[in-house]
């Protein structure tokens, strides 16, 4: 379950990947909003969606906000 450490999207890489950090375990690399969804309702939050991901105060966006898949 996710704890009130946020959940850290890291800056997109070469490839337009962005390692996802929740409870400080990387789970791995999303390439979308869809894969940072999918990857929090591995966490426990099954009911998390596109549109949660994007407004959530859980998530710190480094290198850009949802919006930037690209480097």
């Amino acid at each position: 379950m996710v704890s009130a450490t946020p959940v850290v999207i890291y800056p997109p890489d070469e490839e337009g990947g962005r390692r996802v950090r929740i409870d400080g375990t990387i789970l791995g690399r999303a390439y979308g909003v869809r894969d940072v969804a999918a990857f929090m309702q591995e966490a426990g939050l099954q009911d998390f969606d596109e549109m949660d991901v994007v407004r959530s105060a859980l998530i710190e966006w480094r290198g850009g906000g949802p919006e930037v898949w690209t480097r």
